[in-house]
């Protein structure tokens, strides 16, 4: 099968690396010419490190690069099974280009999105067979992270569900098949990772070091809530926010942060900008952390439970199974355990009492607990026996 990938930014060309190196010819389009050969060229340095480390042979980095196609050109698909869109997260730019790829492809192409935020059913809406749309969203970067979600959307096929999660197992990734709704799952359940962190810092219960220290020290996670939120970039992570926000109605759950708000709007992007909210610029002080243990027990537990039951309402509301779910939480952000697995080691009893002691203290329906998990409670039961 030739694939097409649309979109040479640094997601786009990931799958094509993915899928070049898994022995497919690579059909990889963009309009901007320096985006294409900027491409080009960063794999050629990343098949080089490659063969220094012995990953791949000479002879199996020219292979690979080889087999990619590069063009300005979307009618080049039209040989290709399958064409991945990887472009701006704008519903309006890809209603155009979908349409326009039905145009050029054969009947039996699938039409995926990498969106992490819109819709798949809107993006398919506009096709005379929308049978043939389906998300597929891949983790940044994608050679490395494992987890990919498959996304079907209403209008999808069973046989187009088939067909693309066969096609990215066969990758050597981790699929995990979700719900067509706000965020799918990583996007959904990691959201009280960022947003109750900045709640903690907004009330002044600690800086940006201590919850940093609390998360990793205490929660065993591989980067604190704000490193990560300046790894990702507060540009993109906030309008993720907005858009996971909007999407739900306006559920308080997802409300953003004026810190995150002001902290993007000042170009305080993080890593890429030299400023987040850390500084690293060479010379600039660095903040110590608080390290004492109570406190950074305290931010720790507040933050897991409110992952936790966040984890268990997207079970409730069927966006994946409890497999589904854990699997994508380590697999997609590296999380240090399964959220629901971790749930059943802390006791249900015992999440569930303190986010009613949270949802006492603040009266805010950020706090409620999971209808789903209240049952088990009473039920006494666990998530995995």
């Amino acid at each position: 099968m030739i694939v097409g990938v649309l979109g040479a930014g640094t997601m786009g060309s990931g799958i094509v690396q993915v899928a070049a190196q898994n022995g497919h010819d690579v059909v990889l389009v963009d309009l901007n010419e320096q985006i294409l050969s900027k491409s080009r060229e960063q794999l050629k340095k990343i098949m080089n490190r490659l063969v220094e480390k012995e990953r791949v042979s000479e002879k199996e980095a020219i292979q690979i690069q080889q087999r990619i196609t590069y063009s300005k050109d979307v009618h080049d698909f039209a040989d290709c099974g399958i064409v991945i869109e990887a472009i701006l997260e704008n519903l309006e730019i890809k209603s155009k280009v979908f349409t326009q790829l039905e145009q050029i492809t054969g009947n039996d192409c699938i039409l995926a999105s990498n969106t992490s935020s819109l819709s798949i059913a809107s993006i398919g809406a506009v096709l005379e067979d929308s049978e043939k749309i389906i998300g597929i969203h891949f983790f940044n970067p994608a050679p490395l992270m494992p987890l990919v979600e498959i996304i079907p959307a209403v209008q999808t096929s069973a046989d187009t569900v088939v067909r693309a999660k066969a096609l990215i197992d066969g990758w050597g990734k981790v699929t995990v098949e979700c719900k067509d709704t706000p965020g799918f799952i990583v996007n959904r359940v990691a959201r009280p990772f960022y947003g109750e962190a900045l709640r903690i810092y907004e009330e002044g219960v600690a800086d940006f070091a201590t919850i940093d220290w609390a998360m990793t020290s205490i929660g065993g996670f591989r980067m604190g809530p704000f490193t990560l939120m300046d790894y990702i970039g507060n540009d993109v992570n906030y309008t993720v926010t907005e858009t996971v926000f909007a999407a739900f109605y306006y559920d308080p759950r997802y409300k953003p942060s004026f810190t995150q708000k002001r902290h993007s709007e000042a170009g305080y992007f993080g890593r890429k900008s030299g400023r987040g909210y850390y500084d690293y610029a060479e010379d600039a002080i660095k903040n110590s952390p608080n390290e004492d243990p109570v406190l950074g027990k305290q931010i720790f537990e507040r933050i897991l439970v409110m992952l936790v039951n966040e984890a268990v309402d997207a079970l409730f509301l069927n966006i994946g199974s409890k497999e589904a779910i854990d699997l994508a939480m380590t697999k997609g952000v590296n999380y240090p355990k399964g959220l629901l697995s971790w749930a059943d080691e802390l006791g249900l009893d015992n999440v569930l009492s303190k986010l009613e002691e949270l949802f006492h203290e603040y009266g805010e329906d950020r706090y409620r607990p999971s209808p789903l998990l209240r049952r088990m409670v009473m039920k006494g039961e666990k998530f995995f026996e």
